[in-house]
């Protein structure tokens, strides 16, 4: 777009700044799909497994009950739920699990197994200079 004078930089700079000011924080942040897994056999944990990575298409759905991590300015979310892992696991399983459990007993021996499950599930995060916000989209 071309301004009367031919002066296209003022015209784009103008653009830039009402685009700037109209868009939604919310379009900055990142998207992570992320999903956990917790086996407990014969009342010992067996393995547990916890999947992040960065969703390929935008999620839909609203963001909710955000938790909040210090950071130094890390943009590695990994690295970021590895070390606050025992926060995050806890906010895991009260966002709710699926729970299956077994158990049988064959020549008088006792065997029991239990899976807690997080389905794969979208997770909005906006990465600050000094904490990074995590809130699940339903």
């Amino acid at each position: 777009m071309r301004s009367r004078n031919g002066n296209r930089n003022f015209s784009r700079a103008v653009q830039l700044t009402l685009f700037s000011l109209f868009t939604p924080l919310a379009l900055y942040a990142s998207e992570y799909l992320i999903s956990y897994r917790y086996l407990v056999k014969d009342a010992m944990l067996y393995n547990e497994t916890l999947t992040v990575a960065k969703a390929m298409q935008k999620c839909e759905g609203q963001s909710y009950n955000p938790i909040l991590f210090e950071t130094r300015d890390d943009k590695n979310l990994k690295k970021i739920l590895r070390s606050n892992n025992e926060e995050f696991i806890d906010y895991i399983h009260k966002l709710g699990l699926s729970v299956e459990h077994q158990e049988s007993t064959v020549n008088y021996q006792y065997t029991s197994t239990t899976i807690l499950t997080l389905k794969t599930t979208c997770f909005k995060v906006d990465f600050n200079d000094n904490f990074v916000r995590i809130s699940p989209l339903k």
